[in-house]
């Protein structure tokens, strides 16, 4: 049983800012994640323990997606992507 997905304002930005082909592996890997988001995500510590995090190749470059999850109404809030550089510094804000 797959989970609901919800964009964040900050993920909407982001993900229209990205090139189509890694538009296109963004949506793979949401649809991968949505089948078991706790299982499939790194969880973090703590400032951002709240966050999951899934790891992802594209044109060569790794590129992180960041979301949280509710379990009680199994909801996934994508909270971030983008590359490898700077993610934790931004998503703090």
């Amino acid at each position: 049983m797959t989970w609901s997905v919800l964009q964040t304002r900050r993920f909407a930005r982001q993900y229209k800012k990205l090139q189509r082909n890694i538009i296109s592996e963004v949506d793979h890997a949401v649809e991968h994640i949505s089948t078991a988001p706790t299982i499939l995500g790194q969880r973090k510590n703590g400032d951002l323990a709240d966050l999951y995090v899934y790891k992802f190749h594209a044109n060569g470059q790794l590129y992180l997606l960041g979301y949280s999850c509710d379990e009680s109404v199994r909801l996934i809030y994508l909270e971030s992507v983008g590359s490898h550089e700077n993610f934790y510094r931004d998503i703090k804000r």
